[in-house]
């Protein structure tokens, strides 16, 4: 960056200072790329980048009275502004997963309970339709489903031949799925 080019961002921030939009857009215009690409490399996170170079600019509109180019340059006191804001935005990410981490340690999820009492009901539903499936449907069904035996594994534990166990587990689970109301 050139001296001429450091001049120019201090006086563009003295006009915008004055409520120049003008000077503003220009400011805008040569620093939003850049700023937005710092800002990305510290919140990672694309959406929320755009929303802190968004707010950034609002407070450089809103502060550019509080620059003085004997302190520093326009581009430091970008900088510092840019890196400040994103900083704060990962601190206040990490605050609220820590705060919503917390929370859940004192409110049992409600969803989770819901879902096992979903899930016992169900199980139960199966059982008493396994038991309306009767014998040797039923066991045959269990030792596929169950126990995740292989059709030539149930085959050789229970002494029947392979054409047999497929045929128990194929009108087993037809009868099965009349007895829980579920159409083929």
């Amino acid at each position: 960056m050139t001296k001429e080019n450091a001049d120019e961002d201090g006086e563009c921030l003295q006009q915008v200072a004055a409520g120049d939009a003008e000077a503003f857009a220009r400011l805008y215009d040569r620093w939003s790329g850049r700023l937005f690409a710092l800002v990305l490399q510290i919140v990672v996170d694309r959406a929320q980048s755009e929303e802190v170079l968004q707010e950034l600019f609002l407070e450089v509109w809103r502060t550019a009275a509080s620059f003085s180019p004997q302190r520093g340059s326009a581009r430091a006191w970008l900088v510092t502004m840019a890196r400040r804001r994103a900083i704060d935005r990962v601190r206040a990410a990490q605050a609220a997963r820590d705060r919503e981490s917390r929370w859940r340690g004192y409110m049992p999820d409600t969803d989770l309970t819901l879902h096992s009492v979903e899930e016992r009901i169900e199980a139960a539903e199966v059982r008493r339709a396994l038991a309306a499936v009767g014998e040797p449907h039923r066991s045959t069904i269990e030792l596929a489903y169950f126990t995740g035996l292989t059709h030539q594994e149930i085959a050789r534990r229970t002494g029947v031949p392979l054409g047999t166990v497929k045929s128990r587990i194929r009108s087993g689970m037809a009868r099965l799925r009349k007895e829980l109301g579920v159409e083929p």
